[in-house]
């Protein structure tokens, strides 16, 4: 080789590796926001998931930074103004939100959950019929399962009620046992959960078929090769020892069960959802 050509190559050499460090540097100094539904309280909400995408950042060498407003609808409206990329969410199965192009990426393995509506135990209220002309609260306009589900529920047995919004769900159970509320359209597993936590008893009036839980999400804009490796931590936490003990103490918080790690979704478990957008009244779509 000649001097000219040993000289090229070392220069060829040189702006390969400059490429790849400004490529490596790039993708280290992006962050990606994420925005969970808020399913409980602001602070407990951040309990859970903070840990988590801190996990899941290190393990993926993506930084992810946790996005959430003071109510669900709040959270979701970011999503929708595509202020963020990653989601855990069931806000984006109605047709014109599917037209967004998310992806969903996996979910979390719980026991199935269903849309509820519920009143203390204690309550007189035995029957969904006494509910009518009551004050029922809900988390908020955007909740599918704990909202949409019950209340369409409702206008389908012609009992009219007066919709409170308690901000996220503990925001309605709240409301619920202060006495502001006589019944609260729920999430089952956020009462197991609520009722774990809050040494609380309810009486179940009406429960909805099964569904899936939420679905782990990204927005389209992402590189596929940055939502893979963020995918790849989020479903390895339960091979993993420290992504177990990350899971455990992050569910114990909130009333879940241990082992509800992430495991993969095409979306395609979520028919249920996108069955109710077809049949649902106008103002629930």
């Amino acid at each position: 080789m000649t001097t000219a050509m040993t000289r090229l190559a070392g220069r060829l050499l040189t702006l390969v590796v400059f490429v790849l460090v400004l490529t490596h540097d790039a993708r280290a100094a992006a962050v990606y926001n994420f925005s969970p539904v808020n399913q409980y309280g602001i602070n407990l909400t951040a309990a859970y998931w903070n840990p988590i995408i801190g996990y899941v950042s290190d393990k993926s060498g993506i930084k992810l930074a946790l996005k959430i407003g003071r109510t669900s609808a709040d959270t979701t409206s970011y999503v929708l103004a595509r202020e963020v990329e990653f989601a855990f969410t069931n806000h984006l199965f109605s047709p014109a939100r599917e037209s967004l192009k998310w992806k969903t990426l996996g979910r979390r393995q719980t026991p199935a959950i269903q849309g509820q509506i519920v009143v203390p135990a204690e309550s007189p209220i035995t029957d969904l019929a006494q509910l009518a002309g009551k004050d029922v609260a809900f988390p908020g306009p955007e909740a599918l399962v704990a909202y949409k589900f019950p209340y369409a529920h409702l206008l389908s047995r012609n009992i009219n009620v007066t919709v409170v919004f308690g901000g996220n769900m503990d925001g309605a159970f709240s409301q619920l046992f202060s006495g502001r509320v006589q019944a609260v359209g729920a999430n089952s597993q956020l009462t197991e959960g609520y009722a774990k936590r809050e040494n609380k008893k309810f009486r179940v009036l009406w429960t909805s078929e099964p569904l899936h839980d939420l679905a782990l999400m990204v927005a389209p804009q992402v590189p596929e090769n940055d939502a893979r490796a963020v995918a790849e931590a989020f479903l390895g936490m339960a091979k993993d020892a420290r992504g177990r003990d990350v899971m455990r103490k992050a569910s114990a918080l909130v009333g879940l069960p241990e082992d509800a790690y992430f495991i993969f979704s095409d979306g395609s478990e979520y028919g249920a959802y996108r069955r109710f957008y077809q049949s649902a009244p106008a103002n629930l779509r």
